[in-house]
């Protein structure tokens, strides 16, 4: 896995949207003539205001597989509610059979997450918040639970709206 600090992983582009790569992964496919080797690549965009997706791709050459994982994840980005650097509450997010449970902290806590978790709260702009894995702990189980949970999040103006009898 590579450094979190590396330059090289964290790109801005003109949109002001960043990425961050996750993991590359070398995919072999053993064909009469030998081992074909491809590379799929989990990367991470966000522009740290509150909106974060992810994204896959796949391809012969690492470069080509990052490029089109960040296009992927630029398709399919959320906006995540926060109040201040945290989020509204407590939440588990569910993929496979990978969990996160993510709990918001005290302002100035920091992000006390580890690996892909930390990718994804840096990319969406959330400074302060604890999890914890439980479950499958690949890469891919990881941002999917994760975003999966940063999707159930809800403020206290939008539970009040949903608990607001309908009137005539």
């Amino acid at each position: 896995m590579a450094n979190r600090n590396d330059s090289r992983n964290n790109r801005r582009n003109k949109d002001d949207i960043e990425d961050q790569l996750v993991a590359v992964n070398r995919i072999t496919k053993v064909v009469k003539g030998g081992r074909r080797m491809r590379f799929a690549a989990l990367v991470v965009v966000g522009d740290k205001k509150g909106r974060v997706g992810f994204g896959t791709g796949k391809a012969q050459e690492v470069p080509e597989a990052i490029r089109k994982a960040v296009e992927d994840g630029k398709k399919k980005m959320i906006n995540v509610p926060k109040v201040g650097t945290t989020i509204p509450h407590e939440v588990i997010g569910h993929y496979g059979s990978g969990n996160i449970l993510l709990k918001p902290a005290e302002a100035g806590s920091g992000v006390a997450a580890g690996g892909a978790v930390r990718i994804v709260m840096d990319m969406a702009g959330i400074s302060d918040v604890t999890s914890k894995s439980l479950g499958s702990n690949t890469p891919i189980n990881v941002v999917r639970a994760t975003i999966d949970g940063l999707k159930k999040l809800r403020t206290s103006e939008e539970v009040e709206k949903l608990r607001q009898p309908e009137r005539a």
